[in-house]
């Protein structure tokens, strides 16, 4: 199969190994890519935000299925250019990826829809944020309503950072204050075609940049795949599954179909498990990151034949998706000041030895290569790589994710030390 993959980030790259370990025979395209991304697959140049120009490269290019990595692009309505020509793409289009392009837009939809979630007041004005503060009270949840790339959400105690957070964003536009909710969080994948859906296995990411979830909110730190706690609350992880298939992805999923903007793609539910139930805190449009770095090494079952099936309307055909008892970690390299100012243009050794110790892949999230022939690649994000540990247990996972870790040098860099630590004990 001919695939292109839009994208630049981990999750891409890590979508690419899993299709690239199913079947080595798969041509794999990827735009624009990383310099991980491209021993891999091949990088290839074209405006992923532009619709008409993905549409005109994939039907040059005789691509198969264009899978569509981040939200920009799906936000822009590069799937629905791709589908009105009739080329199979995995993301949903324009109006459907509203659900994460728009908080207010995926509450007014989970109210619709009766599905499980906090409270929450549009707010237009300082006077607006301080009255749903009175009314909700602390701990203060403020979220701006458009895409922020995981850093447009605060929580907090503390009320003048939560008025600053929330004067930050209102010249964009409405925010949104919510009500708090407490309890473990857990990310759950479900691949749709619009009617049908199939989950895949639940996972914990790490929000905060340092140890003991200290410090600002992240795109995400690391995460960790299965959740083995959440036998005792459920009784299994398929009982959990199933649970949320029939509160959450199914009621959204009609709902959308009804609204005719049926969602064709990859819906995260972002969940809390509160006292009283399993509560939705936010829904995503495609994979989340570092999550799908952890849950993709686990699928048994061939990720192409679920993205094409998705993307054709026949996922009904499939089986639930199978995966292996390993599990999987992720630590997240981030450069020194990220999330508020990540420092850029530092070069990365150590990364053949970081690659050489059992159960472990890197996968790239902002490289680029190096100015001369043999050098070191640079980092040119935030958020530089993941190293992914992939064993039979937890302590072992960490104990191999942090030696790769340790060998990998970045001046300035940080990670936190603490991934699936719980878990692990």
């Amino acid at each position: 199969m001919k695939i292109l993959v839009l994208g630049s980030g981990a999750r891409e790259h890590a979508i690419i190994l899993a299709l690239r370990a199913e079947a080595a025979e798969h041509e794999i395209l990827c735009s624009p890519g990383n310099a991980g991304m491209a021993q891999d697959a091949t990088l290839v140049v074209v405006d992923q935000l532009d619709g008409g120009a993905v549409t005109t490269f994939a039907n040059e290019h005789a691509v198969d299925l264009v899978v569509i990595g981040p939200e920009a692009p799906l936000v822009a309505g590069v799937a629905d250019a791709l589908r009105e020509r009739g080329i199979p793409v995995f993301g949903p289009g324009k109006a459907a990826a509203q659900l994460e392009g728009s908080k207010a837009f995926a509450k007014r939809i989970m109210d619709a829809a009766s599905v499980p979630t906090g409270r929450a007041v549009r707010a237009t004005s300082i006077a607006n944020v301080e009255a749903a503060f009175d009314d909700l009270g602390a701990p203060y949840v403020v979220k701006a309503d458009g895409l922020a790339a995981g850093k447009g959400v605060i929580v907090t105690s503390n009320r003048a950072e939560a008025l600053a957070h929330a004067a930050h964003y209102l010249p964009a536009g409405p925010i949104l204050i919510e009500e708090f909710l407490a309890g473990p969080e857990v990310s759950l994948f479900f691949l749709s075609d619009g009617d049908t859906v199939r989950a895949l296995s639940p996972a914990q990411d790490f929000k905060r940049a340092y140890d003991g979830d200290e410090g600002p909110n992240t795109g995400g730190m690391g995460a960790y795949s299965p959740l083995p706690w959440l036998n005792e609350q459920f009784g299994s992880e398929q009982e959990f599954v199933e649970l949320v298939t029939e509160q959450v992805a199914l009621p959204v999923i009609r709902q959308m179909d009804a609204e005719g903007t049926p969602f064709i793609g990859l819906l995260y539910a972002g969940l809390i498990l509160t006292a009283s139930g399993v509560k939705v805190i936010e829904f995503n449009a495609r994979f989340g990151d570092p999550e799908t770095q952890v849950v993709l090494p686990r699928l048994i079952t061939p990720l192409s034949e679920l993205l094409l099936a998705a993307a054709s309307g026949n996922l009904e055909d499939q089986p639930q998706p199978k995966f292996s008892d390993d599990v999987a970690i992720t630590v997240v390299l981030a450069s020194e000041g990220y999330p508020e100012a990540p420092q850029t243009g530092r070069q990365i050794s150590g990364l053949a030895d970081a690659a050489s110790v059992e159960g472990v892949r890197i996968i790239h999230a902002a490289t680029a290569g190096p100015d001369a022939p043999g050098g070191d690649l640079v980092a040119t994000g935030g958020r530089v790589l993941n190293v992914v540990a992939v064993r039979s247990d937890f302590t072992a996972a960490r104990a191999q994710a942090y030696e790769s870790m340790g060998r990998i040098g970045l001046d300035g860099a940080h990670f936190r030390s603490d991934i699936a630590a719980r878990v692990a004990e």
